[in-house]
């Protein structure tokens, strides 16, 4: 194919909506007019959309083309405060009812759960779920044998590559295949610690972390987490002197619920932290390839002390349904591996090479390309949407990738009744008290723009803007 050529076609389409030729929700030439009128072949011209479709300058529809979509500028807005005590003790967790039925219902990343059921899936899914189906066609005997404790050898190998590309000193015998990154993070705690042992984490912090500190037995010690750098590192080091600390589960890249996004030197001066009170660092890295720049490496490129745990899965940035995640360790690899065999023995054969074959075939990674500018477009109508339709002021942060929002009420309404009046219509949000094992971030909520905004998500945006006007004039 002639780069100048697909490239050509690309400015000039791009220049043209840019100078307004072409308004947002118009229909550009079809695929043959292009053709005819360029003087180019098919596969050239589709080239040339595909990249637009991938900036987010326009989207497919399909049976209908390729229309232009419409480009949100969100305003400034002000970030939430980190509104807890700047001096935590720790708590025993209790995880609230309300996130077993979140978790139930996805954990609430749709806002309109009802609308994906009328979707067609996107091209890198249709081509993924064609690539698993050809490995469970290639099984044969292999479906009477369980898969070795340690995973998929081809998938190992390639996920090993990627992180050494980050720097990341990782061998693929360092790590181990898991169902999904929740029982990555178990495994790691369960190495880590024992019953009645005390765990760092983010506050607001993933509310799927304390669900396993409850179950495990162990404290939380509530560090504040700034909405835009992330784990407030000098509150840790007071805790970390005042309590003897065995673990910080955090997540330097794009934390949920906030999105935050901790800076290279306060990866640094963590490691320094972990080395001078002896505690190990477990990675949620789940969503650090969502960035709508270039990712950061993970924090374990940074480990030069076996100090770090790193935990990942596809679960966000592929598939939901697709449970493989994994867990880099060397130093507790063999005990990781023990635990896998004693809790789910093995891993799904043909998922694990279905998903390394897509992503060595290079399917992972234009799926990314065309993911990513979407999610970001879509945050940009959610900031927009809130700022000029709701009917009061909210603080919101502005993550730079990821895949969610996190909200600051007025200090008057309690998330938790805008979560039931909700519930009632349909529409799921999450309540900001479950992302805390105390009693904070009750006015807070966190939304999530991981779906386009079609008509149903748009209305429901809509009726919880209106509730929330019912609820402020009580």
């Amino acid at each position: 194919m002639n780069n100048f050529l697909y490239r050509s076609l690309e400015q000039q389409l791009s220049e043209e909506i840019e100078q307004g030729r072409w308004q947002p929700g118009d229909r550009l030439p079809s695929i043959r007019t292009l053709v005819q009128e360029q003087g180019l072949s098919k596969t050239t011209v589709m080239h040339a959309l595909n990249r637009l479709e991938a900036r987010g300058l326009i989207e497919s529809r399909p049976k209908a083309g390729f229309f232009v979509r419409p480009q949100y500028k969100p305003m400034p807005v002000n970030a939430p405060s980190s509104n807890i005590v700047s001096s935590p003790a720790p708590v025993p967790v209790s995880v609230n009812a309300v996130t077993q039925e979140l978790m139930c219902r996805s954990a609430a990343f749709d806002i309109s759960p009802d609308a994906g059921t009328r979707e067609a899936l996107p091209p890198g899914l249709l081509q993924l779920n064609r690539t698993v189906a050809r490995e469970l066609r290639r099984q044969k005997g292999l479906h009477q044998y369980y898969d070795e404790p340690a995973g998929s050898q081809q998938l190992r190998d390639i996920l090993a590559r990627r992180y050494k590309r980050q720097g990341c000193q990782v061998d693929a015998c360092d790590l181990t295949v898991t169902t999904g990154c929740q029982q990555a993070l178990f495994f790691a705690l369960m190495c880590l610690c024992q019953r009645g042992d005390l765990v760092a984490v983010e506050s607001p912090g993933f509310y799927g972390v304390l669900q396993l500190l409850e179950g495990l037995g162990l404290k939380a010690i509530e560090i504040p987490s700034d909405p835009v750098q992330g784990m407030d590192l000098d509150v840790l080091a007071q805790a970390a002197e005042k309590w003897p600390i065995k673990a910080c589960v955090v997540t330097p890249s794009f934390a949920t619920p906030t999105g935050a996004l901790m800076p290279l030197e306060n990866r640094k001066q963590l490691l320094v932290l972990a080395e001078q009170y002896d505690f190990h660092i477990v990675e949620d890295d789940i969503y650090r390839e969502l960035a709508f720049d270039h990712p950061m490496p993970p924090l374990q490129a940074l480990d030069r002390q076996g100090r770090v745990i790193l935990c990942g899965s596809i679960s966000k940035t592929l598939s939901r349904d697709l449970r493989v995640g994994w867990v880099i360790s060397e130093r507790w690899r063999e005990e990781i591996q023990r635990l896998k065999l004693v809790t789910s023995l093995a891993t799904s054969r043909y998922v694990q090479q279905g998903v390394a074959s897509f992503i060595e075939d290079g399917g992972y990674d234009r799926h990314l390309r065309r993911y990513i500018p979407n999610l970001q477009a879509q945050r940009d109508e959610l900031i927009t949407t809130i700022q000029y339709e709701w009917p009061m002021p909210c603080a919101s942060s502005v993550p730079q990738g990821g895949l969610t929002l996190w909200l600051e009420l007025p200090q008057h309404i309690d998330s938790m009744q805008v979560y039931a009046r909700a519930r009632e219509q349909d529409i799921l949000i999450t309540p900001g008290a479950l992302f805390t094992a105390a009693d904070h971030f009750r006015n807070c909520i966190r939304i999530s723009y991981t779906h386009p905004w079609n008509t149903d998500r748009k209305a429901a945006l809509n009726v919880l803007g209106g509730i929330l006007a019912e609820i402020n004039e009580l």
